[in-house]
């Protein structure tokens, strides 16, 4: 339990989430309590119609495993009471500068304004009331801000940052446990509790014991499987796709992202949003669509597991892309607006590499009898990492349900054959 303790809130995924007086501070001020009403799996309800949870409680649960995580004997030693404290604040506004719908607004964030929700994030930090109540409990805005999305980069301390953004942070753990928690999209138990207890600080950098191996391998299954399963679902993607489209066509007549203060940005949230959505001409009838589950469809999919110079280019540059949907169009004689190339490299999707596992990114070690710590390579004892580290991409067109035939035959003609599970998309 936290000192100074104010009370408890109940989570449905870690039980009773204890606060002190300066968090509740926190959680009280109209940042934290707007995401209340911003989902963390916009979308997703048309797959898996629990998946209505919000960015307010999986930042809660993110400050809850914060805490776990400091108070592992290992890392506590690492840390001050202040940087104990400041980490879980941190750890809580980690996700405040989420636009509405969560990742699917980041798109029309990166188009118009070159920003990512972690550069909202600290600008709302170090800019709005949070600020304010940041300092009257003893903290630089700017630390905090810079802190929440891992970038604080303190001398010899680099696993502050690595608590809230690395390989095996809170914040996958969190999203992982409670995503497969609302969506019923369970794939194995993940134990990160043990794995928590298994962290220890080698130089300056966040690593795994070996003794948790079990731990850390479901974990890195968990990842791959809700990325597959729920953050890339061929349906729940249309819907996200409908969204950021919807949002783009408005973006003009709504000013979306012609915001000038913090406060102007925290009017955007999935209500108000929708909201004007629904009456702007330009997004109206996209929103009539996903009303009424008149979906876009799957016309064609393919992973591909290695890389070449066409996945490549797919994937890491958008005129490409345009070039291959112009070709694809020009081919099935439909308007170019009628196809979407769809891959999980933009940011509507929270994985964004091809590769999903890295093979250098997570520092493992034993321990001897006599505590000396012993630096590994986590391929050498694991063979389950050493498969998983491969590369896999994911290429999806998407089109209407009337130019679906013509859209499918044209892109396989550029794209090549795709497996006939496609056509299962309902």
């Amino acid at each position: 339990m936290p000192k100074a303790y104010w009370g408890e809130i109940k989570d449905p995924v870690h039980g009773y989430v204890y606060i002190t007086q300066a968090e509740k501070d926190i959680i009280d001020t109209y940042p934290m309590q707007r995401l209340r009403r911003v989902r963390q799996l916009a979308g997703s309800e048309y797959v898996y119609p629990g998946a209505n949870h919000t960015r307010f409680e999986h930042c809660l649960g993110v400050m809850f495993l914060a805490g776990n995580l400091l108070e592992n004997p290992h890392i506590s030693q690492e840390v001050t009471e202040e940087e104990t404290d400041m980490t879980r604040i941190s750890a809580l506004l980690h996700d405040c500068g989420h636009g509405p719908f969560s990742h699917v607004f980041e798109q029309v964030l990166l188009k118009n304004l070159q920003k990512t929700h972690e550069d909202i994030t600290s600008w709302i930090v170090e800019k709005s009331e949070v600020a304010d109540k940041l300092s009257k409990i003893g903290y630089t805005p700017v630390e905090v801000g810079k802190l929440a999305v891992g970038k604080a980069h303190k001398p010899g301390k680099a696993f502050l940052d690595q608590i809230i953004s690395s390989a095996v942070d809170v914040d996958k753990m969190d999203f992982i446990l409670r995503d497969t928690y609302h969506t019923g999209a369970e794939y194995g138990f993940i134990d990160v509790y043990r794995l928590i207890h298994a962290l220890d600080v080698l130089g300056e950098n966040l690593a795994v014991e070996l003794g948790a191996l079990s731990a850390l391998e479901a974990f890195m299954i968990a990842r791959i499987e809700s990325f597959k399963s729920i953050y890339f679902h061929r349906m729940g993607r249309a819907a996200q796709i409908m969204l950021a489209s919807a949002m783009d066509k408005a973006n003009k007549e709504l000013g979306l992202t012609s915001f000038k203060t913090p406060e102007e940005f925290l009017q955007l949230d999935d209500y108000t949003v929708w909201s004007a959505l629904k009456k702007c001409k330009a997004s109206q009838g996209i929103i009539e669509n996903l009303e009424q589950r008149r979906m876009l469809k799957c016309a064609y999919e393919r992973t591909f597991y290695k890389e070449d110079d066409m996945v490549s280019n797919l994937f890491g540059r958008e005129s490409y892309r345009t070039q291959i949907r112009s070709e694809i169009a020009k081919e099935a004689d439909v308007d170019i607006e009628k196809v979407t190339i769809d891959v999980p490299t933009i940011p509507s999707v929270p994985y964004h590499q091809a590769v999903l596992i890295k093979s250098s990114e997570i520092p493992v070690f034993t321990r001897s009898t006599k505590g000396k710590r012993d630096l590994q390579k986590l391929s050498d004892s694991s063979k389950i990492f050493e498969t998983l580290k491969g590369f896999m991409n994911i290429i999806r067109v998407y089109t209407d349900e009337q130019t679906r035939e013509a859209v499918e035959t044209a892109t396989v003609k550029i794209l090549g054959n795709a497996p006939y599970n496609v056509k299962s998309s309902f």
